[in-house]
């Protein structure tokens, strides 16, 4: 179940920049910026270099396979809209997703919560309680062994609060925040906070695309294209193609819709898992990877989640939503109940996933989870992997924004 390739010695800064050597400048440059700014944010950025320096306990290292998002850290929890148009609360993010270790997710979201202490204006021990929380609400989840769900009818604390804000959140509200309005027509906001300007030849290809993906539906103009830009959003995949489209929708102005499509790149697991000899099944190409493996752990699938191509680049599409948001995890006010209710929420909603995923193309069942989660020396042994990863993260981030900060010295 481990990996182990130490870091010691090693430039930090020039492995990170090595793995992101041909990203897009203007949006990379802001992915390496973002990174030196906290041990969190690096953890966030570096899937590939957490993967490259996992260690876990020798216990733990014949652990039953499960289908994982890949990058399970407390930012990448979130609302969406299905595409039954209700809301609900889940993993969000599935750019790494892949047949794994059933521990692999599970220490990742423990170390970014012990990693993510700045953030969450959090004493270690309150991190470690936290953590706990999170575990606990794992192992119970998988023993229970039925996957169920979270939408505001049977969410708590923090949780409920977002979704209940969200069910007054209006798109023309949305439409305000990330566009500008000419009478009745409306353009992006390419203001260099969600998104720039699209070169000619990226809106020509976005368009082309558009026109022929708006011919196959049955509603082919509510697909219409008003406007086309580079998206910025999230840390680890700035630099990738990444267009966000402003699209006729139910009609302008308020019946726009925001639409995205995306690159997908390889798993940052993959070196890792064919390593230890794990099979993938063989997708057509990486959008099918992310979009077949959000659709298995998933409760509702993601309004107009697809893989599509575009231009020769495989990449996910799927809508931008007014009610796509992060729980406010900063706001637990100091009351430790609150931080380790939300937490434990995404402990799980992790197991859920798995098990809603469970004996798909090569994964575990239920049975095999939950005898694995139910060893005797299984929470000690994740909490101790975590402390582990959080404090190598800490002293890798030490090293790369130390480095960032020299590059970046103003010129006399």
């Amino acid at each position: 179940m481990a990996t182990n390739h130490p870091t010691a010695g090693t430039n930090i800064f020039d492995v990170v920049a090595k793995f992101n050597a041909g990203r897009e400048p203007e949006r990379l440059a802001m992915k390496l910026a973002k990174m030196a700014q906290s041990p969190f944010v690096f953890l966030r950025g570096s899937c590939h270099l957490f993967y490259d320096t996992l260690t876990v306990p020798k216990t733990l290292r014949d652990a039953p396979l499960a289908w994982c998002c890949g990058d399970a850290h407390f930012e990448n929890f979130g609302s969406y809209k299905g595409n039954n148009r209700l809301v609900y609360f889940d993993i969000n993010d599935y750019d790494e997703a892949a047949l794994a270790p059933a521990g692999w997710d599970l220490v990742r979201l423990l170390t970014s919560i012990q990693c993510g202490a700045d953030v969450l204006k959090a004493t270690p021990g309150q991190t470690l309680a936290a953590s706990e929380s999170c575990l606990n609400a794992y192992c119970a989840a998988i023993a229970v062994g039925k996957p169920l769900w979270v939408e505001r009818e049977n969410s708590e604390g923090l949780v409920n609060k977002l979704l209940d804000e969200l069910r007054g959140r209006e798109r023309a509200a949305f439409l305000e925040r990330r566009t500008v309005r000419a009478g009745h027509k409306r353009q992006l906001k390419l203001d260099g906070v969600k998104a720039l300007p699209a070169t000619d030849a990226q809106r020509k290809a976005v368009l082309r695309f558009m026109e022929g993906f708006a011919r196959k539906q049955s509603d082919p103009g509510f697909f219409k294209v008003l406007d086309i830009g580079r998206r910025i959003a999230g840390t680890g995949s700035l630099g990738v193609m990444r267009f966000e489209m402003l699209v006729e929708g139910k009609g302008s102005p308020d019946g726009n819709y925001l639409l995205e499509i995306k690159e997908c790149k390889p798993s940052a697991l993959a070196p890792h898992i064919s390593r230890l000899g794990i099979k993938q099944p063989k997708w057509s190409d990486e959008a099918a990877r992310v979009c077949t493996v959000q659709n298995r752990m998933q409760a509702v699938d993601h309004a107009f989640l697809q893989a599509v191509d575009l231009d020769g680049l495989p990449c996910l599409f799927k809508e931008l939503q007014p009610s796509e948001d992060r729980v406010a995890i900063g706001a637990w006010g100091g009351k430790d109940a609150r931080l380790n209710e939300v937490v434990a929420t995404m402990g799980k909603v992790l197991a859920w996933d798995q098990l809603r995923a469970s004996g798909r193309s090569g994964a575990a069942g239920a049975d095999e989870l939950n005898a694995f989660s139910s060893r005797p020396d299984f929470a000690k042994s994740m909490l101790s992997a975590a402390a582990g990863m959080a404090e190598l993260t800490r002293s890798q981030w030490q090293s790369y924004a130390t480095r960032y900060a020299l590059n970046n010295r103003p010129s006399k």
